[in-house]
């Protein structure tokens, strides 16, 4: 097959067409800033300069994937609580300061966020412009509907409320459902339905965190109810990170709208094998080397375990797109995310 742009390879996906390789799925952000000499906290507060750090490293690395704006706390700071931009050695991403919701009495207080202008949405408006301007796909990015909860309220206090007094659990993720709709119903408004490609990271859903019945429970009703609602925007294609070890959860996964095709993100913790056997008929599949390998292993670790993956995606019937499994650590060295490349390159041909 005759080579591809990464915009053709990135549509031909979508439409569940043949492409020429696996494409290069980006989880990387903070490495961009260090990449071109920027602070990591410029990726989240500067929107401008988080696209172009963004799309040399990509450039450098052979990403397909355009440049992407979001974080895993999304719903502190824009439902009345503070985050912390990343300053220290070891943070890589804006981090929980203030909670906005600390007691039951707090929920009542609560109001929803003007989508205009709370929190970090004007800068991730600003971003999707960019992404509209520059032709790559245009991404607004939240938390899921318990991970958002776990942000306006302490995560381990939602779970104790689940336990002890549902209704308060509820009303959060109550609260949390109805901004994602209004959020995605804004960018919709601006770009159009074909144009916008929601993701939603949901890392709080972990069965490390959750069991399987408080997420058949408690948290499935409202993952069907927004996605159908944005599905019935004319969107085409919702993105669910669905990380951490969530092996007990995707039966349930399955059952949750995402579009013709619908796309799914894995942590390391499950097996391709497993995604493709679970959601491969319904979505593309997006995965999953550990980022732990990538920022300690050897190259030829890395490159090996590379090769596994994308031999293991190759298979899936909707589609996949190589990617690691969360995000790559700024301190990773360059020559090992250039292993997910050469990879990539060596193995990611569907001629061979």
């Amino acid at each position: 097959m005759q080579k591809m742009t990464s915009n053709e390879r990135i549509e031909a996906v979508l439409k569940g067409k043949p492409v020429d390789r696996v494409p290069h799925f980006p989880f990387i952000l903070g490495f961009c800033a260090k990449n071109v000499g920027l602070p990591i906290s410029t990726i989240y507060s500067d929107a401008e300069k988080s696209f172009e750090a963004q799309k040399k490293t990509f450039e450098q690395y052979g990403i397909d994937w355009g440049p992407m704006y979001g974080y895993a706390s999304y719903g502190t700071w824009e439902f009345g609580g503070e985050v912390e931009m990343p300053t220290g050695e070891y943070q890589q991403a804006p981090a929980h300061k203030m909670f906005p919701v600390k007691s039951e009495a707090d929920i009542e207080k609560l109001t929803m966020p003007d989508v205009q202008t709370a929190g970090c949405l004007p800068i991730a408006m600003e971003f999707s412009k960019l992404q509209e301007k520059n032709g790559t796909p245009i991404s607004v990015i939240m938390g899921g509907n318990f991970t958002i909860a776990g942000n306006i309220c302490a995560v381990e206090k939602v779970c104790r409320w689940m336990l002890k007094k549902p209704d308060a659990a509820h009303r959060i993720l109550r609260l949390a459902t109805d901004h994602i709709v209004e959020i995605v119903s804004h960018w919709v408004d601006v770009f159009g339905p074909e144009k916008v490609i929601p993701q939603f990271w949901e890392p709080l859903t972990s069965n490390l965190i959750i069991s399987p019945r408080q997420f058949k429970q408690f948290i499935m009703p409202y993952l069907v109810e927004s996605s159908e609602k944005i599905l019935a925007m004319g969107v085409r294609h919702i993105l669910y990170h669905i990380c951490g070890d969530q092996n007990a959860n995707l039966d349930d996964w399955a059952k949750v709208p995402m579009g013709e095709p619908g796309l799914c993100s894995f942590g390391e913790e499950i097996d391709i094998d497993k995604a493709i056997d679970v959601l491969g008929e319904k979505a593309v599949i997006i995965g999953n080397i550990d980022p732990a390998i990538l920022l300690t292993s050897k190259p030829e670790q890395v490159y090996d375990r590379c090769r596994e993956v994308i031999a293991k995606g190759k298979k899936s019937p909707r589609g996949f797109m190589f990617s690691s499994g969360c995000e790559v650590s700024p301190e990773t060295p360059g020559y090992h995310v250039y292993m997910l490349k050469k990879a990539l390159d060596d193995f990611g041909s569907y001629d061979g």
